[in-house]
């Protein structure tokens, strides 16, 4: 049963991630939060064990979409090399910061970003270009706070990454390409993070390494990998702009939910 669940929860995560560009790990944490408190896993460690698993799976999912984009020629490579240093040392940090929080704190600062996601999403707000690129000091410091931030919450910093591109004059295509490519930096360094800060952990569960447990890795991996180009084909015949406001009322609901138990 908890190999379905995971099929189901990568299948949901990439159709939605191909459809509506949004990260896998708004759908995968709080239902591995579900599934792992159901099984019976210490409550002090399953935030943390949702966040670092849905990181660990970004690194597969992020290939696969650099893959696709770049065959584009979207991605402005240089972009993500300025950026990666920052991203690299910023989820180094994240991971630091998430082990040092409680569980209680952790699931309340991931439900107050899935509410402000979905905010962005009801209105629909898009950022204008109102200046060129900062230098290698700003870069740094932008990549620092978006990886920091994503491995928080265990997401691929899509939803900051992209309006801070397009704010500086990034079109719009090659923002959401670069954004992909900065993901995998953010996967792999917030997932070795978790790895590192859950190694001594006594209350996680068999099949895990440190903050990673492999059996819902492996499970969601399996499926987004092959949904994610169905949703990416549908968004071209459906009603985005519904679909994304029926899809932040959903993240309002799930946001509130873990704000308030």
């Amino acid at each position: 049963m908890d190999l379905g669940f995971y099929l189901l929860v990568g299948g949901i995560a990439g159709l939605l991630a191909g459809l509506l560009g949004i990260g896998g790990g708004l759908i995968i944490v709080p239902a591995l939060i579900w599934l792992y408190l159901a099984n019976g896993v210490d409550p002090s460690v399953v935030v943390h064990l949702a966040v670092g698993t849905s990181l660990a799976t970004i690194i597969i999912t992020s290939i696969s979409s650099i893959r696709a984009h770049h065959k584009r020629g979207a991605v402005r490579w240089h972009l993500v090399v300025r950026l990666a240093p920052g991203i690299v040392l910023g989820a180094w940090l994240g991971a630091v910061i998430a082990d040092m929080l409680q569980t209680w704190w952790l699931q309340r600062v991931f439900a107050c970003f899935v509410i402000l996601v979905g905010v962005q999403m009801a209105l629909g707000a898009k950022t204008e270009a109102h200046r060129d690129l900062p230098g290698l000091p700003g870069m740094s410091v932008a990549g620092g706070l978006i990886g920091m931030i994503s491995a928080i919450v265990g997401i691929g910093g899509g939803s900051m990454t992209v309006p801070f591109l397009n704010w500086c004059s990034v079109n719009m295509r090659e923002a959401v390409a670069t954004s992909a490519a900065c993901g995998l930096p953010i996967a792999l360094a917030g997932t070795l993070g978790f790895i590192v800060a859950g190694w001594s952990e006594s209350a996680l569960p068999a099949g895990s390494t440190g903050y990673i447990y492999w059996p819902a890795f492996l499970g969601i991996v399996a499926s987004s990998y092959l949904f994610a180009p169905l949703g990416a084909k549908l968004a071209h015949s459906l009603p985005l702009p519904a679909l994304k406001r029926v899809f932040a009322v959903l993240l309002f609901v799930v946001g509130g939910k873990m704000l308030l138990g």
